[in-house]
């Protein structure tokens, strides 16, 4: 849900900001790329030791890479099928290594193998919602859903509960139980995603079926490799 009113009014703050990085001959790509390091380093480096407040802050100012190279390729008139490709596919790298990062404080000095699981299903479960999509998508279908806790969703509720849990160590009191409650709700909330846009194919699946019962076979059944046309961030 954040996705749809979030997107618009970031893309308009940081128009400027692209516009400028275009100027330096810096490339959408590039940025892309950049954006994605500085998350994974973000989360696997201070994450595990539980620096949850510094950690959050290096995420924090890397993520919006995720909005600039797609205003850069805009601005530019070079947005491309590699681009949206490359977009989304390390979307899911650095999501990965946010939830990854949660997990292995967990496994370690966090000692708490509950959250842990609950941290690494976080990780599966997005992977898991973000799919569903590309594929419903893949064999043309709209999957015309806004699901509850989408991509920016399980962003803003993680990392903000983290940066806050973080501050614990400089003193603050109880502000520890956030991000355990940010887990399971982000948990609960993918659970309630995946039913939405399983339910949403399913119906969209139907209606496409029927429709061309007349003449063809539907697209279809085949487990092969998916044929992926999702443009851009995973919603």
């Amino acid at each position: 849900m954040l996705n749809k009113y979030a997107r618009a009014f970031f893309t308009r703050v940081l128009t400027p900001f692209a516009a400028f990085l275009l100027r330096r001959g810096v490339s959408p790509d590039a940025v892309t790329l950049v954006g994605t390091a500085g998350v994974v380093a973000g989360a696997l480096v201070f994450f595990p030791r539980g620096e949850f407040f510094w950690g959050t802050i290096v995420i924090t100012l890397f993520v919006f890479s995720d909005l600039v190279d797609g205003n850069m390729a805009r601005q530019a008139g070079v947005s491309s099928r590699w681009g949206a490709f490359l977009d989304s596919t390390l979307d899911r790298v650095a999501d990965s290594a946010i939830f990854g990062g949660f997990a292995l404080w967990y496994a370690g000095k966090g000692d708490d193998n509950v959250l842990c699981a609950v941290a690494i299903f976080c990780l599966a479960s997005g992977q898991v919602v973000s799919y569903t999509k590309a594929r419903g998508e893949s064999i043309g279908l709209p999957v015309a859903v806004n699901g509850l806790v989408e991509r920016a969703e399980r962003l803003v509720i993680s990392l903000v509960a983290a940066g806050l849990a973080g501050l614990h160590a400089f003193g603050v009191p109880g502000v520890e139980v956030l991000l355990p409650i940010a887990l399971w709700v982000v948990a609960a909330g993918s659970v309630v995603t995946l039913a939405q846009r399983v339910v949403t194919v399913r119906r969209e699946a139907a209606e496409a079926d029927a429709g061309s019962a007349g003449g063809g076979s539907p697209q279809g059944r085949s487990h092969g490799s998916t044929q992926g046309t999702s443009q851009g961030s995973e919603a």
